[in-house]
């Protein structure tokens, strides 16, 4: 319940806080509503939920500031509130804080919030919108775990798995041919990449948490689907798939989020399409997929380390009689490219077919099924449902499918030593089929 007027606005802010007014107007507006006595208007009921929404992001920011401020102040620590020898210097963000404290203060709270933080001033939008923040959590290995995913064409949502709150992004221009394109998708750093065909050529779409929007990325140096990849922290790889006349590839690239360039990377020793990415002790591996002149499955993996700029090809890391695509007589092209996740550096398989999670034991290179899947994931030969890394969890997203209604249930499992014990977190009404799936740890 809100006791007053008793947010971020009541400090000293900067001259140039453009939105204090409005924040002390949402407040009073809430205050209005909850003590009047008639029945609320449909607008008038719209207008207390985004105005208690607003107010209880900002008391949640106001409450790690004044954590930190008296832990800052117990430290009898300087602090550079003085920049310039002008204590409201807009720079500063909070000048009773001075600017490295204000800095620290926000980089502990959440990131769900940083949208109404931005709404404070133009000092903190700057901030935010420069992704600043994001580059200083990431140093400090400060992290929040958000899902994308996609279960209509076009439309992508969010799901905060420590909040178990759902969000929509925008909706992505209309673009028939890239529509009904096949597409991956991956998140980098604050952007999430959509990557599609348009009549003549490759495309990729990206969505920046910065500002909420979409927009056209920067073209591959070599244009490509149905490629492996998997990110780490501002850097992503994409190795193999098919080039626009379907030549598979045995091509790699490197994209850096926060400069938008893509640099050419040394070739693999096999090309393949269809295959999966992850990155595990720092090194980047694809495994799976379907070579050049044989519709089977590839069984051997291979490994490239970042340091020495190096492929290394590891024989039977992914083989069909042991947990690999082909569990069933279903020929590989049918089948969707491996599901993997890693977790604190140990590899993960859902395998479909058997409904079963598999370990991949690294010293002895074979995979030991430790467990089911949730019994409600349903795909179409490993289509249609998402097996990802969350943090510190193993997440799968899919469902039931009845003729006519479809759903989405968030399934969670904190790897240990035990078999998998599935927690639902979500559920909700949807299509029922995971188009794409990325994960965006920022």
């Amino acid at each position: 319940m809100l006791e007053g007027p008793s947010y971020l606005v009541s400090r000293q802010l900067p001259s140039s806080c453009e939105k204090e007014s409005e924040w002390m107007y949402n407040t009073q507006r809430v205050l209005d509503f909850s003590t009047s006595k008639r029945p609320l208007e449909d607008g008038e009921e719209v207008a207390l939920r985004k105005a208690c929404k607003h107010a209880d992001a900002v008391d949640r920011v106001e409450a790690v500031m004044d954590n930190l401020a008296l832990s800052h102040a117990q430290n009898d620590q300087p602090n550079d509130q003085n920049h310039d020898g002008n204590s409201s210097d807009s720079s500063s963000l909070i000048h009773p804080l001075g600017r490295d404290v204000s800095i620290n203060c926000l980089l502990r709270c959440s990131r769900a919030d940083y949208g109404s933080v931005a709404m404070l001033c133009r000092s903190f939008r700057s901030l935010i919108r420069t992704g600043e923040l994001y580059t200083l959590r990431r140093k400090m290995g400060i992290a929040e775990h958000w899902v994308y995913f996609s279960c209509a064409l076009l439309e992508w949502e969010a799901f905060d798995p420590e909040r178990g709150r759902w969000m929509s992004l925008p909706r992505m221009a209309q673009n028939d041919c890239f529509m009904c394109s096949d597409k991956e998708s991956l998140a980098v750093g604050t952007e999430l990449l959509v990557f599609g065909k348009e009549i003549m050529d490759h495309v990729i779409y990206r969505y920046s948490i910065l500002t909420n929007t979409w927009s056209s990325g920067l073209k591959m140096n070599t244009p490509r689907c149905l490629f492996a990849s998997a990110s780490s922290g501002e850097i992503a790889i994409l190795a193999g798939g098919c080039d626009p006349l379907g030549n598979i590839l045995s091509s790699a690239e490197l994209y850096n989020s926060e400069t938008g360039t893509w640099l050419t990377l040394p070739s693999m020793n096999k090309p393949r399409k269809m295959c999966s990415g992850v990155f595990m002790d720092g090194k980047f591996y694809v495994i799976g997929g379907i070579g050049v002149g044989n519709s089977n499955a590839l069984s051997c993996g291979e490994v490239f380390d970042l340091e020495r700029g190096t492929w290394t090809e590891i024989p039977d890391m992914y083989p069909r009689q042991n947990g690999g695509a082909g569990a069933t007589d279903m020929p590989a092209t049918a089948e969707a490219p491996p599901l993997l996740a890693v977790v604190n550096n140990i590899l993960y398989a859902a395998d479909y077919a058997e409904q079963e999670v598999r370990k991949y034991d690294k010293e002895r290179n074979m995979w030991i099924p430790i467990g089911r899947l949730p019994e409600r994931a349903a795909s179409m030969n490993g289509w249609g449902v998402a097996f990802r890394a969350c943090g510190n969890r193993l997440i799968v997203i899919g469902g039931p499918r009845v003729l006519g209604v479809g759903a989405i249930e968030v399934n969670s499992w904190v790897p240990d030593e035990g078999p998998p014990q599935w927690n639902l977190l979500a559920a909700k009404e949807s299509g029922g089929f995971v188009y794409n799936c990325a994960v965006m740890g920022c």
